[in-house]
C-alpha cells in the first residue's frame, strides 16, 4: 500500500470516476492510475469501484467506507507535513482563502492588510466563488479557510465559527417614494421592482423568506453577485436595491439613499470555516483570529479536532 494508490482512489471519486482527469490531476497516465487502483483492491481483497467494462461507474458498499478511510489517511499525511513545517520554525507558506465577493470586497481588506504585515513571507490567495463551491474547496483541500454567510454552517466535514452578524439595508435613488416613509414595510417595498443578490448569496434566502412569510411576491427585476452592480442599477432608479449593510458607504455612495431594514429581514451571520481534523499552521490561526477576534486558539483547536461548535 502506498500514497500514490490512495491518491488515485481519492481523485477517482473527486473526478466523478473519469480516469483521464485523474491521470491529469496526478501527472501520470491513465493505465498507471488503473494499475494503482487495481493493486490496492487486490491487496485489500475487495473491489472499491463498480465497473462497466473498463470504466469506473461508482463505489461499491465497502468502497464507500474505504474512501472515508483514505480521506482521513491523506489528511493526516498533510497534517504531518504542516506540523513539520510549523515546528521547524518555517514562517513561510501559502494560505488559500475561499470566499464570496461581498466578503472579499468589504469584510476582508483590513484583515488581509493586518495579516500581510504580520506574515510577509506567507503567500495569501483569495479565491472568490459561490458558497457551495467554498464548501467543496474546503472538503477537497483546495482551500485552507472559507468565509461565507451560507452553506458552511451545515456541513458535517467542516468546523465553522461565527465571525460577525449583519443586516440588509435598502438602497434607492434620491427622491424615491420610499424615502418619504419613516419605516417602510415589506408591502411598501413590494410595490416597486427589486434588485438584489443571486440565490444562495449574501443572505438572499433571508430576503426571500421574509417576503414569503408576509405572503408577498416582489418583482425581482435584476440579481447579481456583486453589491456594486446592485447599487449601480438602484442609483439609476430601476428598482429598490437590497444589499448587505457593509456594502453601503455614505462617503462613496452619494447617489443613493440608505434605508435601515433590520425590521424587515432577519439578522445574518457570516462564518469562517476550516476542514475538520486539519492541522492549522500558526498563521492560519492568526488569520482566523484577525477575522473573528472573539475566538481563542483553544476553542478553534477543540472544534477542529471534533468538539462541538
Amino acid at each position: 500500500m502506498n500514497f500514490q494508490q490512495l491518491r488515485s482512489i481519492r481523485e477517482a471519486v473527486r473526478r466523478q470516476f473519469n480516469l483521464t482527469e485523474v491521470a491529469n490531476a496526478l501527472y501520470t497516465s491513465q493505465p498507471g492510475v488503473s494499475r494503482q487502483i487495481r493493486e490496492l483492491e487486490d491487496e485489500l481483497g475487495v473491489e472499491i469501484f463498480e465497473r462497466y467494462g473498463k470504466r469506473l461507474t461508482g463505489l461499491t458498499e465497502p468502497g464507500r467506507e474505504i474512501v472515508r478511510i483514505v480521506e482521513r489517511l491523506l489528511l493526516e499525511a498533510e497534517n504531518l507535513k504542516h506540523a513539520g513545517e510549523e515546528f521547524a520554525g518555517s514562517s513561510s507558506g501559502k494560505l488559500t482563502v475561499a470566499t464570496t465577493h461581498t466578503q472579499a470586497r468589504y469584510a476582508l481588506p483590513r484583515v488581509v492588510q493586518a495579516f500581510r504585515r504580520e506574515f510577509p513571507q506567507v503567500t495569501l490567495a483569495l479565491q472568490e466563488t459561490s458558497p457551495t463551491h467554498i464548501v467543496e474547496m474546503l472538503l477537497t483541500g483546495q482551500a485552507d479557510i472559507g468565509v461565507a454567510t451560507e452553506a458552511v454552517a451545515g456541513e458535517a466535514g467542516l468546523a465553522s465559527f461565527e465571525a460577525y452578524t449583519w443586516q440588509h439595508v435598502l438602497v434607492v435613488a434620491h427622491g424615491h417614494p420610499l424615502t418619504a416613509l419613516a419605516s417602510p414595510t415589506l408591502a411598501d417595498v413590494a410595490r416597486y421592482p427589486v434588485i438584489t443578490y443571486d440565490a444562495g448569496f449574501t443572505g438572499r434566502n433571508r430576503i426571500d423568506s421574509a417576503f414569503a412569510h408576509a405572503g408577498l411576491k416582489p418583482e425581482i427585476v435584476l440579481t447579481a453577485l456583486d453589491a456594486d452592480v446592485i447599487k449601480t442599477y438602484a442609483e439609476l432608479d430601476l428598482g429598490v436595491g437590497i444589499v448587505a449593510s457593509v456594502a453601503y458607504d455614505p462617503r462613496k455612495d452619494t447617489g443613493l439613499h440608505c434605508i435601515a431594514a433590520a425590521h424587515l429581514f432577519e439578522q445574518n451571520t457570516t462564518r469562517i470555516a476550516v476542514r475538520r481534523g486539519a492541522y492549522l499552521r500558526g498563521y492560519t490561526h492568526a488569520f482566523i483570529r484577525l477575522f473573528a477576534p472573539q475566538l481563542s486558539r483553544e476553542e478553534i483547536v477543540q472544534t477542529v479536532n471534533g468538539g462541538a461548535d
